[in-house]
């Protein structure tokens, strides 16, 4: 007897579609995730920005994509999702050649609130573009993978700045190499062949056109949880230089968060597919604390790494199993915003992070910002708890 497990694990999830988009979507992370360690010592370098002023401006970004992310869900339920992707995509790239103009600190603020809105309307579109070039059968699994695309550019961005900004002395090089990055991944999506779906027409706007209202516990739970990680990836530099005592080193953090992404994807292959997600959440939530455990009471080099393997891993656990959860709360045609309600989700957490943990480590210092960290992320397990 044939088992349906055994159907959808025969049908193709890698396809060239996929793996175009997987690509893609890399490298809009990737260049994102880049320029997140650098901009902090680039605009204190550059414009003499003090912590606060760095906070908000970084924060601007994040600010940005949140506010476009329910006009974006909706735009791409109700356009041709692959056209809508060029557009975004080629908006996205051409932002990256203000940064290496910019001359003040007031036109590099406006680019980079104006960059954020680009962000979101592209991540949406991406996101939404990939899972329609899934199979239905194997779409939790194809979605775990598809994360993989995110999650190693969380990794990979911030230690590739870190090393050319430490070989060449120059954040032009960096900015420059963001820019090439960035149009390879147009290059990529253009390669994409989208299915052709049947538009449900005369459809009533509603919020739920722009917010998977299902979706809103969800949505509280993976806010508490993003809050970490946008204090984390943005200020871990300068965190290991002046309060763990790193003299250098700092930028292989993110090579030994790589490690935990990659195991937490091997670990949950099977349960992604059984569709068990709650187990999955819970796990990786378990692990985050632990991690932030370690990362704030143990300052030493061997404790920063380990942190960074149970970091990795707990961020691999929950980023896909929260999107699949958003996208299985809703039908085709609010995928776009089943998408956006999760990285509406995603990015405040983010952007109030990288604000509050700026205004926090100016007034005492950056180990009080990531106890707040850690203290959110047992709400959030609590809450998960609680409500689901």
């Amino acid at each position: 007897m044939i088992k349906i497990t055994d159907l959808a694990v025969n049908e193709k999830l890698f396809t060239a579609n996929y793996m175009w988009s997987f690509l893609g979507n890399f490298l809009i992370f990737f260049v994102f995730y880049m320029l997140l360690p650098i901009l902090p010592i680039y605009l204190a370098d550059q414009f003499q920005a003090d912590r606060s002023l760095i906070g908000v401006i970084l924060a601007s970004y994040t600010i940005t994509a949140l506010l476009i992310r329910p006009f974006a869900g909706f735009l791409v339920d109700s356009f041709p999702r692959k056209l809508l992707l060029l557009i975004c995509y080629v908006l996205f790239v051409g932002f990256f050649g203000g940064y290496l103009l910019a001359g003040t600190v007031f036109l590099f603020a406006i680019l980079r609130a104006a960059h954020g809105v680009a962000f979101g309307m592209v991540t949406i579109s991406s996101s939404t573009v990939a899972i329609d070039v899934m199979p239905a059968s194997r779409r939790n699994e194809g979605i775990g993978y598809f994360a993989l695309s995110a999650n190693m550019a969380m990794a990979i961005g911030p230690m590739t700045s870190l090393y050319l900004f430490d070989l060449r002395g120059s954040y032009q090089v960096v900015f420059l190499t963001a820019f090439m990055a960035s149009i390879i991944g147009l290059f990529c999506v253009m390669f994409i062949k989208t299915p052709t779906f049947k538009r449900i027409k005369g459809e009533p706007v509603s919020w739920n056109r722009f917010f998977l209202l299902k979706g809103l516990p969800a949505a509280l739970n993976l806010t508490l949880f993003s809050f970490s990680y946008g204090i984390l990836t943005t200020y871990v530099a300068v965190y290991g230089t002046q309060e763990v005592g790193m003299e250098s080193g700092t930028g292989l953090f993110f090579v030994v968060m790589a490690v935990g992404l990659f195991a937490a994807r091997a670990l949950t292959v099977r349960t992604m597919r059984q569709g068990a997600l709650n187990r999955v959440i819970i796990t990786g939530s378990i692990i985050m604390a632990a991690g932030y455990i370690v990362f704030i009471f143990l300052k030493n080099e061997f404790s920063f790494y380990l942190a960074a393997v149970l970091l990795g891993t707990a961020y691999g656990y929950i980023f896909p199993a929260f999107q699949t959860m958003f996208i299985n709360l809703a039908s085709h045609s609010q995928r776009g915003t089943a998408n956006s309600t999760f990285y509406i989700a995603w990015d405040m957490g983010i952007g109030v992070g990288v604000l509050i943990g700026g205004q926090i480590a100016d007034i005492l210092d950056y180990t009080a910002s990531y106890i707040t960290d850690l203290v959110l992320v047992l709400i959030g397990i609590l809450l998960f708890f609680t409500v689901w």
